[in-house]
């Protein structure tokens, strides 16, 4: 998936309906308006090259996106594995597994925000 594909004037989150910081995130878009199309992270993992697509839109790091507090990732001990695998190797280990991947991610498409902190969300997304 490209970023044309991604529905013009919505906001994708790919979110884990469990987790307190996505919920945050979902009420703070929808407070502003915005149309959302919400993809459960783990029913509908990105792929690698959704997620390829994803950390270009963002501007961060690979890294940024594993979700270093999470318990896959402890017991799958990549802290020490990561840096001995490439991006590709990297990208196909979080299409695997959604609960490796650091949420909530927004992607509208033009850019994209991983995580949430409410500054930043009200700066990107209702600003």
């Amino acid at each position: 998936m490209s970023a044309n594909t991604w529905q013009a004037g919505t906001i994708t989150v790919y979110q884990y309906p469990k987790c307190g910081t996505c919920r945050n995130a979902v009420k703070s878009l929808q407070a502003k308006g915005n149309k959302l199309e919400l993809k459960h992270i783990v029913e509908e993992t990105p792929t690698a090259e959704q997620l390829k697509e994803l950390v270009k839109l963002s501007g961060l790091e690979l890294k940024k996106f594993f979700n270093t507090s999470g318990d896959v990732y402890r017991e799958l001990g990549l802290k020490d594995k990561l840096a001995s695998m490439n991006e590709d190797e990297q990208l196909a280990l979080l299409a695997s597994n959604g609960m490796l991947i650091k949420r909530p991610i927004a992607t509208d498409g033009t850019k994209a925000t991983v995580g949430f902190k409410e500054e930043q969300y009200v700066q990107e997304w209702n600003g």
